[in-house]
């Protein structure tokens, strides 16, 4: 067995079991105090956020592969800058969802639920994750509107860039200088500095989990993606 195998063989075992970990102590364990907004809502820290990290991860290995691209011009490093570009849109579009349930049941509590503010307060850090998730949706709008492979793939991977750029300013800088419900921003402090010293034993391994799994994805969807693509370029030959 060659050692790529190897290791996709143990980032897969590693990801469902740490997945599989958080999901049942995140769900079961007797955790600290949080304070009286949270409660047990704060469950879903350990699904919320370390879906934004594998996000984060899967956008700038993304726009990796469009540099990689654009050095090389090998068409398999567009094909794969493509797939890690749709996990980032799936990593965000679950963040964001995870989030909208999350504050339905803190910040718009005492709102009916038919009232849209109860469940989307546009709140900055959520409006400014939204605007990012809807910047990776899109290059995928930017790369359907081309017929030609080769200039799909370098204004694709150009626009990639900015893509990746923009994600720590919307959703690190930009929150933070502007005053909201969520924890780090305005003046607040981050969640994690103020989070019990028992959420540390789940949260990390979570995050580890869903980058390892959006890692999985990626290695299996990339795969079958080149494969495809070098299958196409024979049946054009």
């Amino acid at each position: 067995m060659k050692r790529k195998d190897i290791l996709r063989i143990v980032c897969m075992v590693l990801a469902f079991g740490l997945v599989i970990y958080t999901i049942v102590s995140g769900l079961s364990s007797t955790l600290p105090y949080q304070g009286p907004t949270n409660g047990q809502t704060s469950r879903n820290f350990f699904f919320h956020v370390p879906m934004w990290f594998a996000m984060m991860v899967m956008g700038y290995t993304s726009v990796v592969y469009s540099i990689k691209y654009l050095r090389k011009m090998d068409p398999r490093h567009d094909v794969l800058a493509a797939e890690a570009a749709r996990l980032t849109v799936l990593f965000g579009v679950l963040g964001l969802l995870t989030g909208i349930v999350w504050s339905r049941v803190t910040w718009g509590q005492a709102l009916d639920s038919t009232d849209p503010g109860a469940w989307w307060p546009w709140e900055p850090k959520q409006t400014m994750a939204l605007i990012c998730v809807l910047i990776y949706l899109g290059f995928f709008l930017i790369r359907s509107s081309f017929s030609d492979p080769v200039q799909r793939a370098k204004i694709s991977s150009v626009f990639n860039i900015f893509a990746a750029a923009s994600i720590y300013p919307l959703l690190y800088v930009i929150p933070k200088v502007l005053p909201g419900l969520h924890p780090n921003t305005g003046g607040d402090g981050s969640a994690l500095g103020t989070m019990s010293p028992g959420y540390y034993y789940i949260f990390w391994p979570a995050v580890l989990g869903f980058i390892l799994t959006a890692a999985w994805l990626l290695d299996l969807r990339g795969r079958i993606a080149v494969i495809n693509y070098e299958l196409n370029s024979i049946d054009d030959e």
